[in-house]
């Protein structure tokens, strides 16, 4: 796998994929400490050109969707959760309930959650746009993180 290291103001993000197609992004300042890359991934900074621009226009407010190849690896429930999380739009939220009901699978608003949390490819599947019932739920780069990119697009957590 190919991968890049980016800075963003939401901290240094590793990018990384094949084929043309990207399969993670990380947050490497994560709150559960600093990932290691394996070591049969190759550093090539110039397959990534056009997820960094379109990711720098995100971060600046002038791009609210992403028109990047995904290649999340996950099971067949997962990425039917990650395809219901790209249909929440830019400045809005779902509850991981109303994710569940949205899908045919009232009650299972922790699997929602333990899906969300398995994204391999935060803020370009737009996870940190689903919160709990009673607060703003949880994160893979924390809580702090999560704030901050709904924040970004306007969204009071």
């Amino acid at each position: 796998m190919d991968y890049t290291l980016v800075p963003s103001p939401m901290g240094e993000v590793l990018l990384a994929g094949r084929q043309g197609a990207l399969c993670r992004l990380i947050f490497m300042e994560s709150a559960s400490g600093k990932p290691t890359i394996p070591d049969e991934w190759r550093r090539n900074d110039e397959t990534f050109t056009e997820a960094i621009f379109q990711l720098d226009g995100y971060f600046e407010g002038r791009r609210r969707r992403f028109s990047i190849d995904l290649f999340p690896e996950g099971s067949e429930f997962q990425r039917q959760v990650w395809a219901a999380l790209l249909r929440i739009p830019y400045g809005h939220t779902r509850t991981y309930g109303n994710v569940a009901r949205r899908l045919g699978r009232e009650g299972a608003a922790r699997a929602i959650g333990a899906a969300s949390g398995a994204n391999p490819l935060p803020i370009l599947i737009p996870c940190h746009r689903v919160v709990a019932a009673d607060g703003i739920g949880g994160y893979t780069g924390g809580e702090s993180l999560k704030r901050r990119l709904l924040a970004l697009e306007g969204i009071q957590a």
